[in-house]
């Protein structure tokens, strides 16, 4: 005879799982710790210090910048994610003031402490302020691109940090991120169709549908790829870099399952969780074989 409270335990655990990874994504932890993650690879493959303040920085400005994304993008989630847009409404003004606080709180650490460069930080309000409300996204592709060159600016950062912001590493990182970010955003746009059509935004899936928007996706990814093994083995970038064909193999995973009626935290969970993912492979290797 089945015991019902077997039966019945595994659906309570995936239930359980399944509300701390809602949590994660909509209060935007999971993003600030995505862009954490770049932060770490970069540092880790360009062979630079792994230091507090710039972790606590980029976690602190990612906060703030997709907190305040929240707000000005909630009649269009309230169509295209209405879970997201009830949690803004309820507890949104607290992760406001907690994004606020942090990104003020960097700031201030960074003047006390004399930064160089500590007015850049300045940068994720302008970010914020052009995505949100300065029209970027209603201009075919920029939208996608605009995102790609903000987390590419995370490796400038980090390189800028360390006096590296030259280095053949850092740009590397710099180059590859922007493009698969601009990449994960076109993905992103799938789940956003109906909406997007209904605020007139253009975006490659309601301009040329899902399908092919994930083939060309694929083949974008696939191309980078190439390269990446190209700059390897004509010595250009040193070998370790072959550990970011993790993301590339995860990216590629995930593409064809992207469709309209996949739920939030297929998006903001897998999707978004592809950096997060990277920095996993990165410290393994680092740990184990470097």
């Amino acid at each position: 005879m089945t015991n019902p409270t077997a039966t019945h335990r595994p659906s309570g655990w995936v239930s359980s799982i399944t509300t701390v990874l809602r949590f994660l994504v909509h209060s935007n932890l999971f993003i600030s710790l995505a862009t954490l993650s770049v932060v770490v690879t970069t540092a880790i493959l360009a062979d630079l210090p792994l230091e507090a303040l710039p972790l606590f920085i980029v976690f602190a400005a990612t906060m703030f910048v997709y907190t305040v994304n929240r707000f000005t993008d909630l009649e269009e989630d309230e169509q295209n994610v209405p879970d997201r847009a009830a949690f803004t409404k309820r507890y949104g003004r607290l992760w406001l003031t907690a994004g606020v606080v942090l990104y003020v709180a960097a700031i201030a650490i960074a003047v006390a402490l004399g930064l160089s460069g500590a007015a850049y930080l300045l940068l994720p309000l302008a970010v914020a302020l052009l995505y949100s409300v300065g029209g970027v996204k209603q201009v075919f592709l920029v939208k996608n691109l605009f995102v790609g060159l903000a987390w590419g600016a995370l490796p400038l950062g980090i390189g800028y940090y360390y006096d590296q912001l030259w280095s053949l590493s850092v740009l590397f990182m710099f180059a590859y991120v922007t493009v698969m970010i601009t990449i994960a955003a076109v993905i992103f746009d799938v789940k956003d169709i109906e909406g997007d059509r209904q605020e007139n935004i253009p975006t490659v899936p309601n301009q040329f549908g899902p399908h092919a928007t994930r083939v060309w996706s694929l083949v974008a990814t696939v191309a980078v790829a190439a390269v990446v093994v190209a700059l390897v083995v004509t010595g250009t970038i040193p070998q370790r870099f072959l550990a970011v064909l993790a993301m590339n193999a995860y990216v590629c995973a995930y593409i064809p399952f992207a469709t309209p009626d996949r739920g939030p935290l297929y998006y903001g969970f897998v999707v978004d969780g592809e950096h997060v993912f990277l920095a996993a492979v990165v410290l393994a290797l680092e740990w184990l074989v470097w």
